[in-house]
């Protein structure tokens, strides 16, 4: 078995000391990172991002390497970076960085409109919600999303095909005006962008893939896809291939049995028409 330095301290985040592990196993064996990743079926450029710190890759990643290098512990400092609470905000800046150079897009939205194709008024009532925060870091906040946004109308734009679960369409914003403006909107994007493709996911479609599952595929200019998986209060950057393979047959099987951009249109018009003009009254 390999020798290897102590992992303990309490100095180091759990995340760095992964990385610092990686590194470390691997200079002792005198790989490189191209020779590991085709040792472990891995991309070559993913483990540098691991060993970097900017990714902790996935689970059976882990295990893979410490079958690779007779160790045990890498699967135990996987799980603990995992669960340390500031991976999430890490995680997500991360995938800005990736959103914003990405080449295409593809996102399942499961239950809310996604942050690309939201107007001010939907993104502040959803931030709002979704955590306590004053006025002023409210309003910061959907400047920053409204800022995303214009990567749809940049001049190297991106395609963007947004699959909308139909529950999306059924939960309204408090007020009928903005909940219309919302729908109106995502008509105007799909009509008026030909890079945003919008479409709806009937609930008669029943259980599959992403049932529970948020997802965004991003296509990079190295050729590489990554996902990100989301709840409202954690998410995930998913860069092993494997993993998002598994992720990309459901979402394939999901547009397949779609309804067509016109057939969406035709239904979110529908929504739109039969959303009440006023607030209901207060009882």
């Amino acid at each position: 078995m390999p020798l290897r330095r102590p992992v303990s301290g309490r100095s180091q985040s759990p995340r760095a000391r992964y990385a610092q592990e990686l590194v470390f196993l691997r200079k002792q064996k005198g790989v490189s990172l191209r020779a590991l990743g085709d040792a472990v079926r891995s991309d070559h450029s993913h483990l540098g991002h691991m060993e970097h710190g900017t990714s902790l890759g996935g689970p059976e990643l882990a295990q893979e390497l410490d079958r690779y290098y007779g160790t045990t512990h890498l699967a135990v400092l996987w799980e603990l970076a995992m669960r340390d609470p500031t991976q999430f905000r890490e995680r997500y800046r991360r995938y800005m960085m990736l959103e914003a150079e990405a080449t295409g897009l593809q996102k399942y939205a499961l239950s809310v409109v996604p942050g690309l194709l939201q107007t001010p008024a939907y993104a502040r009532d959803l931030l709002r919600a979704a955590g306590r925060m004053d006025e002023e870091a409210l309003a910061r906040n959907v400047a920053a999303r409204m800022g995303r946004q214009e990567l749809l109308s940049r001049d190297d734009q991106p395609q963007f095909r947004a699959l909308l679960d139909e529950s999306v369409l059924r939960r309204p914003l408090a007020d009928p005006a903005e909940w219309r403006a919302q729908l109106a909107h995502l008509i105007h994007m799909g009509d008026e962008f030909p890079n945003v493709t919008v479409q709806v996911v009937l609930s008669s479609v029943g259980l599959h893939g992403l049932t529970n599952t948020d997802t965004m595929f991003l296509w990079l200019p190295d050729g590489r896809t990554v996902a990100y998986v989301e709840t409202g209060y954690s998410g995930d950057l998913v860069e092993e291939t494997r993993d998002v393979d598994r992720l990309r047959k459901a979402y394939d099987h999901l547009r397949d049995v779609a309804l067509s951009p016109r057939e969406s249109r035709e239904l979110i018009t529908q929504y739109m028409e039969e959303s009440p003009c006023e607030p209901p009254e207060s009882t």
